[in-house]
């Protein structure tokens, strides 16, 4: 049984950079991955796209050929997906039992209100695949009320659209120590607790929010938030290792791939570990990780990264010169020039373009001599 991430998100949320990253890190736990682009309007791919919606239609193509806007070309563009869903089924077919993540548009209506989106997800789910959303939003809205306030009915309604297993993730949490301290620890935001703490901020915001009427809206909104009880949220810095498997700790139980049969997945040893809990990080720890200790703990996993490389170096060994050689003039020239063919031939494993200078360097097995194919 095969299973997918739906990755939605508004602009700027980081969809793409979580697809890239989430697909380098399954691949260095051993789990077979394929990323699938429906965004018609993303013509330069960060990650290697297994399928394109773009070889189907593209933006450029709709709003020349219809005369319509951004906005209405991905919606027009989203319905011709749907209708020729033939060609995404044999598309997706072709990936076997890949695990997949699809990287949606990031207009807000294709999950808010129009059906597209959402019938070409119960479509994929009748062709046998465990789905679940997974929204994001920028940390950056919990820096301000309001900006919070409307990110929690983006994803109730989110949630109430898609109608599937959801989960809320707050990306780019490493970068709110670069903001104005919150009001409250992260876990009030995470956990969307009493929302009437936050009325006297939303009403020092701005002048126009201390009205009577916004006042009585701003209530309104809160209740409504509140009655439903639906949204939390995740956190995720999609360059931290840990942050990422404690992300997919929380996928995999959430999608119930945790529970599923591994046929194709070659991750026993992953399953075990998130059975037992393994990799799990608290929000209190993520509090002290990015917000009160980050560079105390951005230098301890500095020192700890020099110390691995010393201890590999070590473990190498040092280099141990020819006898004789060190100060004799005569052979400053050994070593250069046209060098015979020995006959061995050394094979190394391919590493793709798209995996130089990405985030996930520091989680991808190193090359080492015992990786080498002699021939």
């Amino acid at each position: 049984m095969p299973f997918a991430q739906l990755v939605i998100g508004p602009p700027g949320a980081g969809k793409s950079t979580y697809c890239n990253g989430m697909h380098q890190f399954l691949g260095a736990i051993g789990r077979k991955c394929s990323i699938v682009n429906l965004d018609p309007a993303n013509d330069k791919t960060s990650y290697p796209c297994a399928l394109d919606v773009r070889d189907l239609v593209t933006l450029e193509e709709v709003m020349s050929e219809d005369h319509l806007g951004p906005n209405g070309g991905i919606l027009y563009a989203l319905e011709e997906l749907e209708e020729n869903f033939d060609w995404l089924e044999e598309g997706m077919k072709e990936l076997g039992d890949d695990y997949v993540l699809f990287d949606c548009p990031g207009q807000v209506e294709i999950f808010t209100h129009h059906s597209s989106l959402r019938n070409i997800f119960f479509k994929l789910q009748k062709m046998g695949y465990r789905l679940i959303v997974i929204h994001l939003i920028d940390s950056y809205n919990l820096t301000l009320p309001s900006m919070y306030i409307s990110a929690l009915i983006l994803s109730l309604r989110a949630m109430l659209q898609m109608d599937l297993p959801h989960l809320n993730v707050l990306t780019k949490i490493d970068n709110l120590s670069n903001y104005a301290p919150l009001p409250f620890n992260l876990d009030y935001y995470t956990e969307v607790q009493d929302l009437s703490y936050l009325l006297p901020h939303l009403e020092a915001e701005s002048s126009r929010l201390s009205h009577d009427k916004f006042g009585a809206l701003n209530q309104a909104i809160i209740d409504l938030v509140e009655d439903f009880g639906l949204v939390a949220f995740e956190t995720l810095a999609v360059e931290d290792k840990k942050s990422m498997m404690s992300l997919l700790h929380v996928i995999d139980r959430a999608s119930g791939y945790v529970f599923g049969p591994a046929e194709g997945a070659n991750d026993t040893v992953w399953q075990v570990a998130v059975r037992d809990g393994l990799g799990t990080m608290d929000v209190r720890d993520v509090q002290e990780r990015w917000l009160d200790a980050k560079d105390e703990h951005d230098e301890l996993e500095r020192q700890q990264l020099e110390a691995e490389a010393k201890a590999r170096d070590e473990a190498a060994g040092p280099t141990k010169p020819s006898a004789g050689y060190e100060d004799d003039d005569e052979y400053d020239d050994l070593g250069r020039g046209f060098i015979p063919d020995g006959g061995v031939k050394v094979v190394l494993p391919f590493l793709p373009l798209h995996r130089i200078h990405q985030p996930y360097q520091l989680v991808m097995p190193h090359v080492r001599t015992t990786d080498c194919e002699v021939k």
